[in-house]
């Protein structure tokens, strides 16, 4: 799909939910796409809203199946291991279009999803989880910490890899026009084809 020309179609809600998905998928491949790194929230262990930027990795539409990786160590590894639910939103200003997904996450450490993940990975993303200390430990300095140089080492970061998928729930597609808004929500789990919302 080419996602470039929405306005053609915006007052469609099967082209607004393909073009959700459509965005999420080439933020995987396309490291220029505002969709490469959408924002994840979570809720800390005192209740707290958490939100950060991702590097999104893996979607699969057919199965409404987001995936990003995280280090073991992080904050955001116990948040979600706590409380196993997150929303995500990738907004992209030159189309103005915005898509906020929610819904349950797993946390793959130690099986398939998480060794094909790893291997999926360039081995520069892979020096990150060789990182010492971990992720949030507090320094004496700005760049007192240490990255893995030997490929041994950077292997080892392997233990500390976790992959992150999140299981789309709810799907809301907002495009915002100065001739008129128009957002759609839509539940994954209902075969309900989706509803306009007010904007």
């Amino acid at each position: 799909m080419d996602i470039s020309g929405i306005a053609a179609f915006a007052d469609t809600l099967a082209a607004a939910r393909a073009d959700a998905w459509a965005r999420f998928c080439e933020g995987v491949t396309n490291r220029r796409s505002p969709f490469h790194s959408p924002m994840i929230a979570s809720v800390s262990p005192e209740g707290r809203p958490r939100v950060r930027v991702v590097i999104l990795r893996g979607c699969e539409p057919a199965r409404g199946l987001l995936r990003f990786h995280t280090d073991r160590r992080s904050a955001k590894f116990a948040e979600l291991s706590a409380r196993a639910e997150a929303a995500m939103t990738g907004y992209d200003a030159a189309a103005k279009i915005q898509v906020r997904v929610e819904g349950a996450v797993t946390l793959h450490v130690d099986d398939s999803v998480a060794d094909a993940a790893w291997e999926g990975s360039r081995q520069f993303s892979r020096i990150c989880y060789g990182t010492h200390p971990g992720p949030g430990s507090e320094l004496a300095e700005a760049g007192a910490f240490t990255l893995p140089s030997a490929d041994d080492d950077i292997a080892a970061g392997r233990a500390n890899f976790c992959a992150v998928q999140l299981h789309v729930a709810s799907l809301e597609w907002l495009y915002l026009a100065a001739s008129g808004h128009r957002r759609a929500h839509f539940d994954l789990a209902s075969e309900h084809p989706g509803r306009w919302l007010s904007p």
